[in-house]
């Protein structure tokens, strides 16, 4: 059955050759050298998650820490390819659009109650269900009958139940789990090991409701880890799960995540021995930790960008919207400040992906959709009706706390200023904590907002969805029928040469219209400590320590 993983071809391979998982022996090689202390410790990059509900959450450090607490059908490595986890093996039907996952008898979740296909189906169908809602939701439209369940009216409980028990997801034991698709996905079993798909204790759930995520005694998990603490602003501990079916593999005993969003602090901390990884890299700090030999700089399939909210004036103007983008010096955002390898962006899917030839790449073939250009970009203000830019109405950018992109925040608002013509008062900078700066963007409550898109798997529509009208992560409220047309023409087929140009022609639309304004690919900055092992860093941003270890040291 894994050679029939039809997803692999679209799987951009990119190895992390660290001695970490995929190059480096199994834990259980390697007892020898192993540190008395099997705790490892980790700076998350934010002062307090969003959410620990996989189901609700949306940011990388959230994905990051329910990673280690639970597992899907499968788990993702370093390569971006999907292995088994939940599920021991799978068939696929040869349409592509059947799924049949046998599970391990031995799952279990950290009570010690089994894990069921029926605890796929239930959870499933949670993350759906329009009262749920998961920001996350339509990675499940891939699903026959998902997005009609999860574009149901939240008050037809009716509906929800006719669409809920329709859904193409059905346990038909407690060890098989059938799963049908809308349409071949080639991507789905990268999806398979995503936040939103894990399943969830029910019992948990439907005892403490909305509260159920909020304290360690409520977590009951499947994971390699299981929650034991959590000091909200301070930090989040767990330690290995005995229950865990491959716990034979773990050998890490201990986990600190140490909640911190100010990066100079995570840099001393790190440097005087507090901590042992740390991707919070303030960037005034880059070149003297790259002399150092410190700082590792791992591919990222990102891009950071700024968000332009298309309901409010000024930027419910494409033509505004178009000009400020056009007015940012990328080169010296990324040579003088963030300076880590970092490429300029002037389109938003990043490279890296395959195009309709595997051998491709996505953003070779679409090239670039516009470029750096005062006159045009003065030329496009005057005829929005802006010739004399003191009249420029104010406005704010939005951004989350951190030294990174405060510093770039101020360089974007002075190249405003200078090369627009206006006043820099009225370029007005808001900082927000990260539990409060999401949801500021979710509610479309902002006018131009920092942003950064890390890729869910190895594809451009993880890039692209995202914005099809009101979607769960459309933030800028950008609605546009054409772009949506494409994007569903491209998930109704699983043939390259149809998805492919589809989604070539919505990027077009969506730069076209400028809904955002891409400012540089991303690298992934890392800190580790030499005698941490193991470690699974791939390149859509997810770390995994199920096989990671302390070296003695």
């Amino acid at each position: 059955m894994f050679k029939r993983l039809i997803a692999v071809a679209l799987m951009l391979t990119v190895a992390l050759s660290l001695g970490l998982a995929g190059c480096a022996k199994k834990p259980a090689q390697v007892t020898g050298d192993l540190a008395g202390d099997q705790t490892l410790r980790y700076d998350l990059g934010v002062a307090e998650p969003e959410t620990l509900d996989p189901h609700l959450q949306q940011g990388v450090a959230e994905f990051n820490v329910a990673s280690q607490m639970y597992e899907g059908l499968t788990r993702m490595d370093a390569n971006n390819q999907p292995y088994a986890g939940v599920a021991e093996k799978w068939d696929i039907s040869s349409d592509g659009l059947k799924y049949t996952f046998t599970l391990r008898k031995n799952s279990k979740w950290s009570n010690g109650d089994p894990v069921t296909a029926k605890d796929f189906e239930w959870s499933w169908k949670r993350a759906l269900d329009p009262r749920t809602a998961s920001p996350y939701s339509y990675q499940l439209y891939y699903i026959k009958g998902g997005q009609a369940l999860n574009e149901t009216d939240p008050k037809d409980e009716a509906k929800i139940k006719q669409l809920s028990d329709a859904l193409g997801v059905k346990a038909k034991d407690d060890y098989t789990l059938e799963v049908t698709l809308e349409a071949p996905t080639p991507y789905f079993l990268g999806l398979t090991s995503f936040p939103t798909l894990y399943p969830v204790h029910r019992a948990e759930v439907e005892k403490f409701g909305d509260k159920w995520a909020t304290k360690p005694e409520q977590f009951v998990t499947n994971g390699p880890f299981k929650m034991t603490k959590w000091v909200n602003n301070q930090a989040i501990e767990m330690e290995k799960s005995k229950n865990y079916w491959d716990a034979k593999n773990v050998v890490l005993k201990k986990i600190i995540f140490n909640l911190i969003d100010d990066q100079n602090t995570s840099l001393t901390m790190w440097e005087s021995g507090q901590t042992d990884l740390n991707n919070n890299v303030p960037v005034q700090e880059i070149d003297r930790l790259k002399k150092e030999g410190k700082l590792t700089t791992l591919p990222y399939l990102g891009t950071y960008y700024y968000s332009f909210n298309v309901t409010k004036k000024p930027f419910d103007d494409p033509r505004v919207r178009t000009a400020f983008a056009m007015a940012i010096d990328r080169k010296l955002i990324t040579q003088q400040i963030t300076k880590a390898g970092q490429v300029p962006a002037y389109a938003f899917v990043p490279p890296g992906i395959p195009d309709v030839d595997p051998k491709g790449d996505f953003r070779k073939a679409g090239g670039d959709f516009f470029k750096e250009d005062l006159d045009a970009a003065k030329k496009l203000l005057a005829d929005a009706g802006y010739k004399d830019m003191k009249k420029f109405p104010s406005f704010e950018i939005l951004y989350n706390t951190s030294a990174s992109h405060k510093t770039i925040a101020e360089a974007i608002q002075e190249m405003w200023s200078k090369n627009l013509g206006i006043p820099k008062e009225k370029v007005k900078l808001h900082v927000e904590e990260w539990k409060v700066y999401l949801p500021s963007r979710n509610t479309h409550n902002f006018q131009v907002a920092r942003a950064g898109w890390i890729g869910d798997y190895v594809d451009p529509m993880t890039f692209l969805d995202m914005f099809v009208t009101n979607g769960g992560n459309n933030d800028p409220a950008y609605s546009n029928p054409k772009y949506d047309e494409l994007i569903q023409k491209a998930k109704s087929s699983g043939d390259p040469k149809v998805r492919v140009p589809a989604m070539h022609e919505a990027e077009k639309i969506l730069m076209n219209d400028m809904v955002i304004a891409p400012i540089y690919y991303y690298t992934n900055n890392w800190l580790i400590k030499p005698y941490v092992k193991g470690l699974a860093i791939n390149t859509i941003g997810g770390v995994d320590f199920k096989q990671a270890w302390i070296a003695k040291h």
